[in-house]
């Protein structure tokens, strides 16, 4: 039997067909295996929140009613506003990101550093804006009452629009106070204490005859079930058990708990991507600033975490469509 001996050759290559599969840089081929692996692990974050979206579509927040603040304007009701305005400048930090790979194939190194450092800007106003986001749902703004079986009432007025708890309840003296762990059982920490107690709401609600109780259930017209003056006074009286401001982990005024808990997790992670995103476009800024890719004639490290901005900035179109429009 004889045995035919190839000879691959003394070349130095990443493997035998070359180091370009596909017209692809090594570098560029593993950012975009990074990409397609990330993609996978939104695509299931996203349809976990998709089925429990849809499980629970009789009781889920109406994002209409929870994202309407906007900074230095408050009191006003401005609905997905400045949503829709962080949407606008993350895409248009992804135009800038084009222009600036697109001044890299020509060598223009003043033009690959302005629109990268424009990039940078965008992506700081997404990230500081998603803060604030947080911290406005985190807060909360008219509070609600948990009843005993998990549901959020709310309350209204007589022509439906929300009504906070600060303009209808008194806080009284509270004898009880906040247990930390330097003064109660050393593994608990509890966490802020409400405003006001369910007692308190009571009796607000019961001198303030314009005030009704909203539940978080949609009608058949899509809008969130407001009770009788009679079925509000008995609903919070019986069911009710805690005053909830805001939304955490583990309660949310604005509806079942399930939505701050993907609208944290979700959000959060791609916050974090952004994040990652701006740090690395400030670290690739400042090697075009000291001519790093002017001396190596190629600019392809801009065109590879070009390549993971617009990922970043397609993400937040489906999050934005699921969260915010759905």
């Amino acid at each position: 039997m004889s045995t035919t001996v190839a000879n691959a050759g003394t070349e130095v290559k990443t493997w035998g067909g070359g180091n370009e599969p596909l017209k692809a840089s090594y570098g560029k081929m593993m950012m975009w295996f990074f990409i397609v692996s990330d993609a996978l692990t939104f695509s299931g974050f996203l349809a976990a929140y998709g089925f429990s979206r849809f499980k629970f579509i009789d009781a889920w927040p109406i994002a209409d009613e929870v994202f309407t603040h906007v900074p230095f304007l408050h009191g006003q009701e401005l609905p997905m506003i400045y949503v829709a305005f962080m949407t606008f400048i993350l895409i248009m930090s992804s135009v800038t990101m084009v222009l600036a790979v697109d001044a890299g194939h020509h060598l223009n190194k003043a033009k690959v550093t302005l629109y990268m450092f424009l990039t940078i800007i965008g992506g700081l106003i997404f990230v500081g804006s998603q803060a604030w986001e947080w911290a406005t749902f985190i807060k909360g703004d008219f509070g609600a009452v948990q009843t005993k079986g998990g549901n959020i009432l709310q309350f209204v007025d007589a022509e439906g629009h929300r009504v906070a708890l600060r303009d209808f309840v008194v806080a009284g003296e509270h004898e009880r106070v906040q247990q930390e762990r330097k003064d109660g059982i050393w593994f608990v920490n509890e966490g802020t204490l409400p405003t006001y107690t369910v007692e308190e709401v009571m009796h607000g609600l019961e001198t303030h005859d314009n005030v009704l109780v909203r539940t978080q259930l949609l009608d058949a017209h899509g809008h969130k079930t407001v009770l009788s003056r009679e079925e509000s006074l008995k609903q919070l009286k019986q069911n009710g058990k805690v005053v909830v401001e805001g939304a955490n982990l583990h309660v949310n005024e604005y509806g079942s708990p399930l939505f701050a808990d993907f609208f944290f997790f979700i959000t959060g992670f791609h916050g974090f991507h952004v994040f990652s995103g701006v740090i690395i476009n400030i670290i690739i800024f400042f090697n075009v600033v000291l001519g790093t890719y002017e001396r190596r004639k190629s600019y392809e490290m801009v065109e590879k975490v070009g390549l993971y901005w617009h990922f970043v900035d397609l993400v937040w179109v489906f999050v934005f469509t699921f969260f915010y429009l759905v």
